[in-house]
């Protein structure tokens, strides 16, 4: 296989590692493949400082394309990053506080503690609608229960985070809001239709789209009204139909991740690289620092492009979109220069943010 379609290849997957070194393992598949970026979890984290320092030697082992630092940090309780990080609510107070400024404010704080320790991708803001209070996955992350002050908030958000020198991520597309299953357990299923999806659903993603916000993720739900056997993220119906074409989406778009039960206990992980890449993802997401599985997709990935079920013109798309993504937020002065995590990191102005924002619970 000739080396230079494994490195391309390899920058199609945001990876994980297993704990908070870099392993053999992993600093070969990074070497062999160069992929795209690497997710921090708790399992990667113990301080500002080491995830300063972890995040320096992830570049170092990517010298000739910049890798994306990327992390869960939302607020409330999808947070990786804890203490002496600040401590953010969840972002259902800033739907009841109704107030863009405020909002506005927490995405700049949250911009600079990320960038003063290397991260450089937020998978944030949720732009699901809290339609159902059911929902076990979804409930208070969620910013309002009304699309339009979703939308508004989330762009907002996506304008701070961005601005501040930090990608975000709008999810999950098209809509994880009016679910009763959690699809790391099991496959959603959302009974609206057409019409109704794209009339509310839609409505903060279109937002989204209108903020230039950096990467879409996908929603691992199934949508029978727009596809019968497909989950969206697998679905060319609704990544490239409805979100690329319809919405006019020209930023990457990124799968939740693969290994989540929504997809896993219907396909294996490799297939389903394929199928997202297929269906109109830019980028794949593992996350559970299987090092094994993350070679095992990406030669699957190698091996659908050379028989052609994975079209090369699908995968130029992809990198284009990508190394697009890449030259706006990680090239050399695209964004003044990080601060000091000790200047930044739970700082008095953000402590005093994150109990203005929490009044509002």
């Amino acid at each position: 296989m000739p080396a230079s379609l494994r490195h391309e290849i390899g920058q199609l997957l945001i990876g994980s590692l297993p704990g908070l070194e870099i392993t053999p393992e992993a600093r070969e598949l990074m070497r062999e493949f160069q992929f795209g970026g690497v997710t921090l979890f708790g399992r990667n984290i113990e301080g500002p400082e080491q995830i300063a320092d972890f995040s320096a030697r992830l570049q170092a082992a990517s010298p000739k394309v910049p890798l994306w630092v990327a992390i869960d940090q939302e607020g409330g309780r999808v947070a990786r990053l804890q203490r002496p990080f600040t401590i953010w609510p969840p972002m259902m107070v800033l739907g009841r506080s109704g107030d863009a400024t405020l909002a506005a404010r927490f995405a700049t704080a949250l911009a600079a503690e990320l960038r003063a320790v290397g991260i450089s991708l937020d998978f944030a803001p949720v732009l699901d609608i809290h339609t159902n209070p059911k929902n076990p996955v979804i409930g208070d992350r969620a910013l309002a229960e009304q699309a339009d002050q979703v939308a508004e908030l989330g762009s907002v958000l996506i304008h701070g985070l961005q601005d501040g020198g930090v990608a975000a991520c709008g999810k999950h597309f098209p809509g994880h809001g009016d679910t009763s299953v959690d699809s790391h357990l099991d496959l959603p299923v959302v009974d609206h239709p057409p019409d109704r999806i794209r009339r509310v659903e839609c409505v903060p993603f279109q937002a989204g789209v209108d903020a230039r916000v950096a990467f879409m993720m996908t929603a691992h739900i199934l949508v029978p009204s727009i596809d019968e056997e497909r989950p969206a993220t697998l679905s060319p119906r609704i990544v490239q139909t409805i979100l690329r074409e319809e919405m006019r989406y020209e930023g990457v778009i990124l799968s939740d991740a693969l290994e989540m039960k929504a997809i896993a206990d219907r396909y294996a992980v490799p297939d389903a690289a394929v199928a997202a890449m297929a269906a109109g993802c830019d980028g794949l997401l593992i996350c559970n620092g299987d090092v094994a599985l993350q070679v095992a997709t990406l030669e699957a990935l190698v091996h659908a492009v050379e028989d052609g079920r994975l079209p090369r013109r699908r995968v130029d798309d992809a990198l284009l979109r990508l190394r697009r993504a890449k030259e706006r937020f990680l090239t050399p002065g695209a964004f003044r220069p990080a601060p000091s995590w000790k200047e930044v990191v739970g700082c008095e102005a953000h402590l005093l943010l994150a109990d203005e924002m929490a009044r509002f619970l």
